[in-house]
């Protein structure tokens, strides 16, 4: 008897972002996204553990996206991010994921960039903002965020902004957000500080646990290469063209 494999459509992802998915090659939903995507479609609070290359992002990503309103002109999603990279990872993918919803724009805030670049984005009234903790505070006390229409919230790797130091700062945030939106909180680990959010900010969440294993993490690969004198950075060159 054939196995039966569970497809996006299966999960009840609209047209527009089924569309997406298939320009960018996605052909079935990893474990993490199986599990998450139902329960963030329903608009529960989800509590996922999973490594990095489970993913997640798309987990988050696509139920939130489905969920916000594209002809409201404010941020409806926040995502917290550790570090500037991450956030622009986040934020590139989740306009890929919005490539057919007319109207959504998305804004990465982080500290290095000019703060006009980013008060002209935010004037745009962009409805998914994706961001580092301390940058995020920046413009909330500058009073440059508004986040009252705010129905999606998520802290994408809450283990490394705690490692990091950004704790406070992420606290601090989700207390200024107005209360009816829902979170969703992915760590690889979950040391008390972090359940202690959990137990402070979230609603009743529900748990997915994703062991981290070869099939679970099927974007990562690895490979190497042997260089010696002179050419090693013209071969570190050409093998990064090639990586992304």
């Amino acid at each position: 008897m054939a196995e039966f494999e569970t497809t996006f459509a299966d999960l009840g992802l609209k047209a527009p972002i089924l569309e997406a998915l298939n320009d960018l090659g996605y052909e079935k939903p990893s474990p993490i996204q199986a599990e998450c995507i139902p329960h963030l479609l329903n608009g529960r609070d989800v509590l996922g553990m999973a490594q990095t290359g489970s993913g997640k992002t798309a987990a988050f990503s696509l139920p939130l996206l489905q969920n916000l309103d594209p002809e409201l002109k404010a941020p409806q999603i926040l995502v917290l991010a550790p570090t500037r990279e991450l956030a622009v990872q986040v934020a590139e993918a989740m306009t890929d994921f919005s490539k057919h919803m007319r109207g959504v724009n998305v804004v990465a805030l982080y500290g290095g960039q000019r703060y006009d670049v980013q008060l002209r984005a935010l004037r745009q009234g962009p409805q998914i903002v994706v961001g580092t903790p301390g940058r995020l505070l920046d413009h909330l006390k500058r009073g440059t965020l508004d986040l009252s229409k705010l129905s999606g919230l998520v802290l994408d790797e809450a283990d490394e902004m705690l490692r990091m130091g950004f704790i406070e700062d992420v606290e601090t945030i989700m207390a200024q957000i107005p209360e009816g939106h829902q979170t969703a909180l992915f760590s690889a680990t979950m040391p008390e500080a972090i359940r202690r959010i959990t137990r402070r900010f979230m609603k009743e969440p529900q748990e997915v646990r994703i062991q981290s294993s070869v099939t679970t993490r099927p974007d990562i690969s690895q490979s190497y290469w042997t260089v010696w004198g002179m050419r090693k950075n013209e071969h570190w060159y050409v093998s990064w063209k090639r990586r992304f």
